[in-house]
């Protein structure tokens, strides 16, 4: 279980990317979504202890990011959005040296870099320089990382950013081969949805939601999105879509006048707690 207890981040310049933040997150794989800016790094970086909070805590399976920073790193992997692959290294070279760096024997760095690039399809490629893997194969490679060193946690800052919809689909395959707790932040509603028992909804630097997905769009329970590309008076705007929500039962009337209709998602959640900006 991880607990954050009043996590407060301030940055020099006074930026506050972290709020009073205070929660549990007790599920096995935890998505954190909310627009650039929400502190869905910052929130990270803390928990994986590479980044002091300016106040407060938190807990990691009861050990305290301040005063067990060197036992949590045994058990916690951490893959930060901007980690690239070594080019002129191999995924086989990437993981023997992560793993003896981690304390592993050379045998046994060997036998579970062996493992897992198995597991995650990758080891055809593992004499391949890095350059000349794909973009979901570099990201896959990372996890394979995390899944040869055994941690009991796995954290993924923005996992597929940038990748393509076949590259996406290959990683999340990957991530869910993951036998560790994973924390994972993400701009795909799509992917939250794909791989989390529970999401947490970040703005401002606090969370303003958290629950699994039915949970959080009670509030929708039995309505649709309806959306048309022309101006309709009384019609929110977000862009140029003018949109309104109605019962699921109108859905056929609506349809008939040519609007477009919409199931609910994630993305209804951002407008509900008004992070997108809305024109009346």
């Amino acid at each position: 279980m991880i607990e954050l207890q009043r996590l407060t981040k301030v940055y020099r310049g006074g930026q506050l990317a972290l709020n009073d933040v205070s929660a549990k997150l007790t599920k096995k794989v935890t998505a954190v979504i909310g627009r650039n800016g929400a502190g869905k790094t910052t929130l990270m970086r803390i928990l994986s202890t590479q980044l002091l909070p300016t106040s407060g805590t938190a807990t990691i399976n009861g050990f305290d990011i301040l005063r067990d920073k060197g036992k949590i790193r045994k058990f916690l992997v951490s893959v930060p959005q901007e980690g690239r692959p070594i080019g002129m290294l191999t995924p086989f070279e990437h993981l023997r040296i992560y793993l003896t760096a981690r304390g592993m024997s050379f045998s046994d760095a060997t036998e579970a870099a062996r493992k897992a690039l198995k597991e995650l399809e990758l080891w055809e490629f593992r004499d391949r320089p890095a350059d000349m893997l794909s973009g979901g194969m570099k990201r896959k490679l990372f996890v394979a990382m995390a899944i040869a060193a055994g941690a009991d946690y796995v954290f993924l800052d923005e996992p597929t950013t940038g990748l393509d919809p076949l590259s996406r689909i290959e990683v999340w395959a990957a991530i869910k081969e993951l036998r560790a707790d994973v924390l994972l932040t993400t701009h795909y509603m799509e992917e939250a949805v794909e791989l989390s028992e529970e999401i947490v909804f970040m703005d401002g630097g606090k969370i303003i939601a958290q629950g699994e997905l039915n949970s959080l769009l009670e509030g929708f329970k039995g309505m649709i999105r309806v959306e048309s590309s022309s101006p309709v008076d009384g019609w929110m705007r977000v862009g140029n879509i003018y949109f309104t929500y109605a019962s699921a039962d109108e859905a056929e009337a609506y349809l008939k006048k040519g609007f477009s209709i919409k199931q609910i998602t994630l993305e209804d959640l951002f407008i509900r707690h008004g992070v997108m900006e809305i024109e009346p």
